[in-house]
């Protein structure tokens, strides 16, 4: 019996039927998720046989490493796929010659192609950003993708959420998440056995790599209650030579190639008999002296690596070691296969490899070690995780530099922050001058994945580095970048004090270059603090400079600061400004200078309610990020999107975004925590007061208004819906007599706003912003303008001030359906002191909590269907597309198991979830 596909004829079958459509032109993206051992590898080897005829499958696997190999599942696919992926993946360098050969052979023949890529969850930057390059063009090609991964390993940073939230908005997904076994499937597969099936279940929860493994063993005494103990029973009648090989294996954390099996097993390798024995030595062998025993030339000078002597012929090979392996893959440990040998599941390998004693562990990966050392183009990550495993510190400081340099040309930006990290543990090992440059590596590595606390401390050394060198140009540029750092961590102070000393150390030092780049960021922290002359002053020098030196990369950084000086201050030409910056960037592939001017433009036009215009920025802006795997600049990107979401009334969608801000990058953390707390707020859920007063704590800190603007206003509008207009006045004023006192103009209308509702005269200030028209007492005006802007929540506030009752009747109903409890609760007292009857009560809270799974958005739109709006009156409703709406409605037709919107309406009234009779 396979047990692997028992239970699993659904998935299998979408599964076919998926690669069918995309035979027919029809491609899409497959989701296989589960606990560990839930048969994920299982489902992918039962796949074959039932793809449609023709059909080509090309599996690569993730890898457990502690530094992941960049393009590591795409190599897996080398000698299944032609020479152009091939080449393009040994290289790796040219990341987008990989993306045009992954195109290309997904759309050759024979069709279709199912590319499965296993254990995402592990996959390095650079495969994850090849994968979202395919997810955005997979349902243009004849292929499916199926990506398989563990769900509950899955924390709210983990890497692949981004990737996982772009397969979300893509057109043809198929989630397959597998369950555990049924208590029949475990009696079916204990029915062979002796073994109780009550008592399998119970000790396996019908996790099906448990029970196999549980099953295997045999015999319902001492049944092994974990896997770990299942395995090690399994072991036992086995020799000691194959004990040893499978220990040997086990610290690899992937499949092993033939060749370095080879290695490993050489007659004399170090493969002790048992636990406590000392390694005998032999070719490959490590000594305890470290790597610098083995006479291993710098990875610089030589691609050679470790070995004096040329490798050996296919002749001088050693044997196969296939006596050693067969009793191990006849007991279901090993998949054995003429290219190499993997455990049959990666829980295996990490229970033999946990069971180990550290000593024992230490020897083996020694092994390891010498044997990747002595081959000529092994991996430098798998060394560099060798060497940790092993304590061997030479080869780490070594081969870390070098294994860091190749992640980072592949876009794996974290695994070289991890390489570097450990790089640095060394850093006794380097020169001074050296040790600088690692600082550096390190620094904006740790900046460009968003850890700043490291950043700022790496950074910092490298300065004081160079300050005993006396390198006048590199302490100078070090300090513009420590400048940088320290604004990314939230610290105005600290980057604003090295800001000044890297003027004073490069304004005479010969370097145009390296002095209009400290002036412009000096420029840029000035534009920050709402200090727009000065931001002006220092930006046109540098754009001088730096058009003279003929780099467009500061070119670009100096034309966004003086462009968004202009544009805040009131000047309309410093849009063009920016989006001349934006243009120069793009052009001279200056990714991170590009993100910049995509966020400032993007800001700058959420801040003046156009929102409309930010729409067009905000996806190429994302992808780019996505692209170049910038997580800070992703992050912040993800809370722009939220506060666009916010403003179109979509706060599910809204506080997703936010969460991509929920993290010590205090950029993004403090406007994601602004706008969850307003989303509870306007929902009228508890939370949003401690969510305000850890963003006012970030805010204040900054000084910048554009964090404190938000927050205030945050602020406000709660006090002013709990009714404590003394609360709301004493929010808004200081931070709106600040703007006031720099000519803010957005800032200076949203505050003022607040101050109206709160009783206050707010100075006239000719703002056409809507909500200096609406603080203005013109209700009307404003509500157009909220309207035009697609702002549907603010549109109804403003309608709500009307003094004919039935304006505030029709934003009611328009509150009701988004859910804005607090504020629908002053409409209703208003209108009942107006003496207003029938006064509708609005959806029940029990009603929210539906049994339909309805998000707040599609319950919106089930209850906009039911009155038998079209979805062009819907999205008109809602201020959202119209493909919005189809897809809405879609889900909701889906979740009410209704094949037409009649009988949706007939089933949400069937369940109860339309609103309850007038009062």
């Amino acid at each position: 019996m396979d047990w692997g596909i028992l239970e699993r004829e659904p998935e299998l079958l979408r599964l076919a039927a998926a690669a069918q459509e995309a035979a027919d032109g029809a491609g899409s993206v497959a989701l296989v998720f589960g606990e560990a051992g839930i048969g994920k590898s299982s489902l992918v080897k039962a796949m074959p046989d039932r793809l449609p005829g023709g059909a080509r499958i090309l599996v690569g696997q993730c890898d457990d490493l502690a530094t992941r190999r960049p393009l590591g599942p795409f190599r897996d696919l080398i000698g299944s796929v032609g020479a152009e992926l091939a080449q393009a993946v040994m290289e790796g360098v040219d990341r987008h010659r990989v993306y045009e050969a992954l195109l290309g052979e997904l759309a050759g023949v024979p069709r279709p192609a199912v590319l499965v890529v296993e254990d995402v969850h592990w996959a390095d930057e650079a495969s994850l950003d090849a994968l979202r390059f395919l997810v955005r063009r997979m349902e243009r090609l004849p292929a499916v993708l199926v990506l398989t991964y563990r769900d509950d390993e899955l924390s709210r940073e983990h890497p692949l959420r981004h990737l996982l939230g772009q397969v979300s908005r893509a057109d043809r997904v198929h989630r397959l998440p597998l369950a555990r076994l049924s208590r029949d499937a475990v009696r079916t597969l204990s029915a062979a056995s002796r073994l109780d099936p009550a008592q399998v279940y119970d000790v396996t929860s019908g996790n099906p790599f448990f029970v196999a493994e549980v099953v295997a063993e045999g015999g319902t005494a001492g049944v092994p209650p974990t896997v770990v103990d299942a395995v090690l029973a399994r072991l036992r009648g086995l020799d000691g030579p194959t004990v040893d090989a499978l220990e040997q294996l086990a610290v690899v954390p992937s499949a092993v190639e033939r060749t370095l099996v080879e290695a490993l097993f050489a007659d004399g390798a170090a493969v002790p008999s048992g636990p406590g024995e000392a390694p005998r030595k032999g070719r490959g062998a490590v000594s305890n002296s470290g790597s610098a025993a083995m006479g291993v030339p710098p990875l610089e000078r030589s691609r050679e690596w470790g070995s004096d002597q040329p490798p050996p012929t296919r002749s001088e090979r050693p044997a196969y070691p296939a006596e050693r392996l067969a009793a191990a893959e006849q007991r279901g440990l090993l998949a054995v296969t003429p290219e190499r040998v993997a455990f049959r599941h990666e829980l295996i390998r990490r229970a033999v490899a946990d069971s180990l004693p550290a000593a024992r562990r230490i020897d083996l990966d020694r092994n390891v070690l010498a044997a990747l050392v002595a081959r000529p183009g092994s991996d430098p990550a798998r060394i560099v995780h060798h060497a940790a495993q092993a304590g061997d510190r030479d080869a780490v400081a070594r081969y870390g530099p070098d294994a860091a340099r190749d992640a980072s040309g592949a876009g794996a930006h974290r695994e070289a922050a991890a390489h570097l990290r450990l790089v640095l543990r060394e850093r006794h090992r380097y020169a001074p001058a050296e040790l600088a440059d690692l600082l550096e590596r390190y620094a904006v590595e740790s900046y460009t994945i968003a850890d700043s606390a490291a950043a700022v401390t790496a950074q910092r050394d490298a300065v004081a580095l160079r300050r005993s060198l006396g390198d006048t140009l590199a302490l100078g540029s070090d300090l513009r970048w420590l400048s940088r750092i320290h604004w990314w961590a939230g610290d105005p102070e600290q980057a604003q004090a090295a800001a000044r000393e890297a003027i004073a150390v490069l304004e005479h030092a010969g370097d145009d270059r390296l002095l209009a780049l400290a002036l412009s960021n000096t420029s840029q922290l000035r534009m920050l603090a709402d200090r727009y002359a000065e931001a002006i002053a220092y930006g046109e020098r540098a754009i001088e400079l730096a058009r003279k030196a003929d780099d467009p990369a500061i070119l670009a950084h100096a034309l966004n600061n003086v462009g968004s000086a202009r544009w805040k201050g009131g000047d309309p030409g410093g849009r063009a400004q920016v989006a001349e910056s934006l243009e120069v960037a793009l052009a001279a592939g200056e990714v991170e200078h590009a993100c910049r001017s995509y966020a400032n433009i993007i800001w700058s036009l959420l801040e003046n309610a156009r929102y409309t215009e930010a729409d067009a920025f905000l996806p190429p802006a994302m992808e780019l990020a996505e692209r170049a795997e910038h997580v800070g600049f992703l992050n912040y990107l993800h809370v722009e999107l939220a506060i666009r979401r916010l403003a179109a009334g979509d706060w599910d969608d809204a506080e997703k975004h936010a969460e991509f801000g929920m993290h010590d990058f205090v950029p993004a953390r403090c406007p994601a925590l602004t706008v969850l707390a307003r989303v509870r707020t306007r929902r009228g859920r508890p939370g949003a007061d401690e969510l305000l007063e850890e963003a006012w704590k970030i805010a204040v800190h900054t000084g910048e208004l554009q964090r404190t603007v938000p927050v205030a206003a945050a602020r406000a509008e709660a006090a002013w819906l709990r009714g404590d207009h003394t609360a709301a006045a004493e929010a808004a004023g200081p931070v709106h007599a600040q703007a006031h006192r720099l000519a803010v103009g957005p800032y200076q209308a949203e505050l003022g706003y607040w101050l109206a509702k709160a009783g206050h005269r707010v100075p006239a200030g000719g703002s056409d912003h809507p909500y200096a028209v609406q603080a203005a007492g013109d209700w009307r005006r404003a509500a157009a303008l909220w309207r035009a802007a697609g702002c549907p929540y603010e549109h109804a506030a403003a309608l709500a001030e009307s003094p004919d009752p039935a304006d505030k009747l029709t934003a009611l109903a328009a509150l009701d359906t988004l859910g804005a409890e607090p504020l629908t609760r002053l409409i209703r007292a208003e209108l009942r002191r107006l003496g207003v009857p029938h006064i509708p009560r609005g959806p029940l809270a029990a009603t929210r909590g539906n049994a339909a799974g309805l998000t707040e958005r599609q319950f919106q739109v089930m209850r906009l269907l039911a009155e038998g709006l079209t979805n062009l009156e819907i999205a008109d409703r809602l201020f959202v597309s119209v493909r919005t709406v189809d897809n809405h409605v879609r889900a909701v037709l889906d979740k009410l198991d209704a094949p037409t919107r009649r009988q949706a309406a007939a089933r949400a009234a069937e369940l109860g979830l339309l609103a309850g009779p007038d009062i």
